[in-house]
């Protein structure tokens, strides 16, 4: 197929058998990294500590496909309303939310619909627009500024196999294949249509997550299949193309199962380095100031890399002298770091910040 042409794809299910003995050997191991990361993820008490940590994680990567880079330290200070965010940290910010969107649609619905898809779009881009209905959306070579795929173009037919799509994903009935299996095609078909005018790519990584919560296979959004994305993106590219040139599934139904088993295992390092950390915080608080120590004290730490006075003041109940107080004898044990931005003063759990932007406790 020539991509400067028109490419509309053949709606799903798709006529053939794509769960060869080589995918059917990795849909096991795909599956039971997975099912270790559901369990994790109920190990920790408070999920709100999890949910926040990794989904900024998979917003940052997820977004920095698309060329919106942002660091670590400017993410978290925006995720608690520091001033001076840069426009990136924002687009990331909104990412975030839109997966929260998409969380609350799930869990309410117990469906994925195509009104969902667009309302998660419209909190990403921060605009209406909605699905297109003008012609002249085409992907091209950020280099060269060669045409490398052009989507449905008619409004009609995007309309036809966003309905297609909404049935597939919510009808169990249309084929046998296993989830993670229908999770690859999923991604694919919503990535050829390309619905939108923006934000194509980032709305598709959080159907995956959120298809993954629908078949029950995660409890939380915890899987960020972006990081692996990143670092194997022209593969993922190639990939895709490959399916509409060459109808190769098999190649990318194991890119996707690959990227699962993977990044469902750096998941696990990441809520077992975190667990670590809130028992070695626990004990040092409780040996060497127990009059400050409390359950939710010691969460409040690890719901983001930084805390502030007002975070104490709301969700303990306390004055701001008393917060303040807590906070700097926190840091005499060497828990926190405060730091001072324009008037607002940040304390910031170091090992839980290089924990997150590392993969690993220093």
């Amino acid at each position: 197929m020539n991509m400067t042409q028109e490419c509309i794809p053949a709606p799903l299910p798709v006529d053939q058998d794509l769960e060869t003995k080589k995918v059917l050997k990795k849909i096991v191991s795909a599956n039971r990294a997975l099912a270790e990361l559901k369990g994790a993820a109920r190990s920790i008490p408070n999920q709100t500590i999890l949910i926040n940590a990794l989904t900024l994680q998979e917003a940052k990567d997820s977004s920095e496909i698309e060329n919106i880079v942002t660091t670590h330290d400017e993410l978290y200070r925006a995720s608690i309303h520091a001033a001076n965010v840069s426009q990136a940290a924002k687009e990331v910010q909104r990412y975030r939310e839109a997966l929260y969107q998409g969380f609350d649609l799930v869990t309410k619905h117990k469906l994925l619909l195509k009104r969902d898809i667009v309302e998660i779009q419209q909190v990403l881009e921060d605009n209406n627009a909605g699905i297109r209905t003008q012609s002249g959306t085409m992907l091209k070579n950020d280099k060269t500024g060669e045409v490398v795929y052009m989507p449905p173009q008619n409004h009609e037919d995007i309309q036809r196999l966003m309905d297609n799509l909404e049935k597939y994903i919510n009808d169990p009935e249309m084929d046998e294949y296993d989830p993670l299996v229908k999770m690859a095609l999923i991604h694919y078909q919503f990535e050829s249509i390309h619905p939108f005018y923006d934000g194509n790519g980032r709305t598709g990584r959080i159907i995956n997550i959120l298809y993954l919560m629908l078949q029950g296979l995660l409890d939380l959004p915890v899987l960020y299949l972006s990081s692996y994305i990143i670092k194997n993106k022209a593969d993922y590219y190639r990939l895709l193309n490959e399916v509409r040139t060459d109808n190769a599934w098999e190649e990318w139904i194991m890119y996707m199962l690959d990227g699962v088993e993977k990044t469902s295992m750096q998941s696990v390092k990441i809520i077992e380095g975190i667990t670590r950390l809130m028992q070695e915080y626990k004990k040092l608080l409780r040996e060497e100031i127990p009059k400050i120590y409390s359950k939710d004290l010691l969460e409040l730490l690890f719901k983001h890399p930084y805390t502030k006075i007002n975070f104490l003041v709301e969700e303990l109940g306390i004055t701001r002298k008393t917060a303040t107080t807590h906070l700097r004898a926190i840091e005499k044990l060497g828990i926190l770091e405060s730091i001072k931005v324009g008037r607002e003063v940040y304390f910031v759990n170091n090992k839980l910040f290089y924990l997150l932007q590392n993969g690993a406790v220093e």
